[in-house]
């Protein structure tokens, strides 16, 4: 056992790791694994809400695990496995579902959004909070990494954790948002009002983690900027070039008042040019790792890890039994 807090953070394996993927959360995650016990898991069973061909996702499932990998998650120091290979997350789903009111799904503002998009409403789209809430608790998380896009979720989790203490005991810890001190914010590339987002039809939107350097450079020239050429960082004013900012002081370590202070009067051209360089040196290694990665080995490893989190899980899911009156007799 080990005195470190628990993380548990996981990734939709739902098409190509973009860079606000990874500038936003993975590359946390990585760092994460040096002062806490992590646990980082595929969740596949969250990305099935949507219409899927199950031939090209079992292969992107493996995708995301290598990708994940080849960022630094180490399957050594974290747990690390696909959700559906560990039964008990939707064991604990349906027992946290029968507690959990319909009003409190009914204002989660994700399902909403997705069905105004025109995703196709169905149960596990509008029951998806309560998979995260068991996903969280079943390990008994101390700590989760959230954005914006996910607080209200996390909030939604801690209430079911509270909701199910009070009647059954003090079972879960009430998990606290973990939020890094610098993350950055990275935008769509083409509309720098919207986040970076695999689902946008916009290829030239995103740098995907696995670009290669030419990709990258082409994208980031064609980011949209506006017409005053000075390289200043002002989102209301300036969405653009701020957004680039933002990437650029992620990937080089640099503040952005120095970047500013440099690329002010250098033009657009020079400016992006220099962004695609620190985002091709930072992406460098990921895509030298990815390549070094064997498919068979990384399935090993990924069924190692699940055996691993089902011994845990069925560990921690034995007290949710005794407590709610399912242990065997």
């Amino acid at each position: 056992m080990t005195d470190k807090k628990r993380v548990f953070s996981g990734l939709q394996p739902t098409g190509d790791i973009h860079l606000g993927n990874y500038l936003g959360a993975l590359k946390n995650w990585v760092k994460l694994q040096d002062d806490y016990d992590p646990v980082y898991c595929v969740v596949d069973l969250h990305a099935i809400t949507v219409d899927y061909d199950p031939a090209i996702y079992q292969r992107e499932r493996l995708e995301a695990a290598k990708v994940l990998m080849a960022c630094g998650i180490d399957p050594q120091r974290s747990l690390f496995y696909f959700q559906s290979q560990v039964p008990q997350h939707t064991e604990l789903s349906w027992i946290l579902g029968t507690m959990t009111p319909m009003g409190v799904l009914n204002r989660m503002t994700q399902y909403k959004d997705k069905v105004d998009k025109g995703i196709a409403a169905n149960f596990g789209l509008f029951a998806y909070p309560v998979l995260m809430a068991a996903d969280i608790l079943l390990y008994r998380a101390h700590l989760v990494p959230v954005g914006d896009d996910q607080k209200q979720h996390l909030e939604m989790t801690r209430d079911i954790a509270e909701r199910f203490n009070n009647r059954f005991g003090e079972v879960f810890p009430i998990p606290d948002p973990l939020i890094p001190e610098h993350t950055a914010r990275v935008m769509s590339l083409s509309d720098p009002t919207s986040k970076m987002s695999k689902s946008d039809p916009n290829l030239k939107s995103r740098v995907l983690v696995l670009d290669s350097p030419d990709v990258i450079r082409k994208k980031l020239r064609s980011a949209v900027t506006d017409s005053d050429p000075d390289v200043r960082y002002d989102w209301t004013a300036k969405p653009g070039v701020s957004n680039l900012l933002e990437i650029f002081s992620a990937c080089s370590g640099r503040t952005i008042d120095d970047l500013e202070g440099e690329y002010q009067s250098s033009g657009y051209g020079v400016f992006k040019d220099a962004v695609a360089d620190a985002v091709i040196a930072e992406l460098a290694p990921i895509s030298k790792a990815y390549d070094a990665l064997d498919d068979g080995e990384v399935s090993a490893l990924m069924a190692t890890g699940a055996a691993r989190a089902r011994d845990l899980a069925e560990e921690y899911q034995e007290e949710v039994r005794r407590v709610t009156g399912f242990a065997a007799p």
